[in-house]
């Protein structure tokens, strides 16, 4: 944050005066088949309001519009993740997404929903992309397909279950897209029970990046996540798509999914 700055700082002016400082480099965790679990937070300015962003996962299956009707009637914005799976299974759904385009961005989540891993292993049951030529092609496959949809070219890409090859991260990067890690885990996947749910994303502290899923209708962890959202809201908090504030660097971990080899 700047702490010599002098008078009111608009969030354009504060935005702008970071971007030449803001990178966005890859992990680097010590092997090029590392898993890495990458994290990171918006760079927000000072004082009120809580300013977060809410970025959704769309896997496959379903639309959770208990989730996408709040954003609608209340004008929250957020990024959203879809895979190609996603697009072809919800065409009406991405219909209403598309018709606004000033609340939503959509953004990469890969063609098949494969973990950008590589090696023989599954990762939460789902097996990885295993080469870097695979990892590519869940990338490029998954851009093309939110064009092919309408919208503009994706700069962000998420990862099935967002974990990461340290090299298959670098590859991504070195493609063009950033990598859209998050602060906030609210729904582990869309596991947990909405309560739980609930209650941590209503909890979100000012630069947050919260991570959810909308493609599990029938699980009550999405009811969860359109309650912390509207308690968020109620409370006066200041919803941002990726692009509209820096983020930090990414701060990498070892991933610390359900590996098996």
């Amino acid at each position: 944050m700047c702490t010599t700055c002098r008078g009111s700082l608009s969030r354009r002016r504060f935005g702008q005066s970071l971007l030449a400082v803001t990178t966005f480099p890859a992990c680097v965790a010590g092997g090029g088949e590392t898993v890495v679990d990458p994290r990171m937070r918006l760079v927000v300015p000072p004082g009120p309001p809580r300013s977060v962003a809410l970025t959704l996962d769309a896997c496959g299956g379903g639309a959770d519009m208990r989730v996408i009707s709040l954003l609608l009637e209340r004008s929250i914005p957020a990024t959203i993740f879809v895979t190609a799976l996603w697009l072809q299974a919800n065409p009406s759904t991405l219909a209403l997404l598309r018709a606004r385009p000033d609340l939503f961005s959509l953004q990469n989540h890969g063609e098949h929903h494969v973990p950008p891993v590589l090696g023989q292993r599954r990762i939460y049951g789902l097996a990885v992309a295993g080469t870097l030529d695979a990892v590519r092609q869940e990338v490029d496959a998954g851009a093309a397909a939110v064009v092919a949809a309408g919208a503009p070219r994706p700069t962000w890409y998420r990862g099935a279950t967002a974990l990461y090859s340290e090299a298959a991260l670098q590859a991504i990067e070195a493609a063009g897209f950033r990598i859209a890690a998050y602060s906030l885990n609210a729904d582990r996947g869309a596991s947990l029970p909405a309560a739980s749910v609930a209650a941590r994303v209503a909890a979100a502290v000012s630069g947050d990046i919260i991570i959810g899923h909308i493609n599990q209708p029938h699980r009550q962890s999405g009811a969860g996540l359109a309650a912390g959202i509207a308690e968020l809201h109620r409370a006066g908090a200041a919803f941002v798509t990726l692009d509209v504030l820096p983020v930090t660097k990414l701060d990498c971990r070892r991933g610390h999914g359900e590996l098996v080899a």
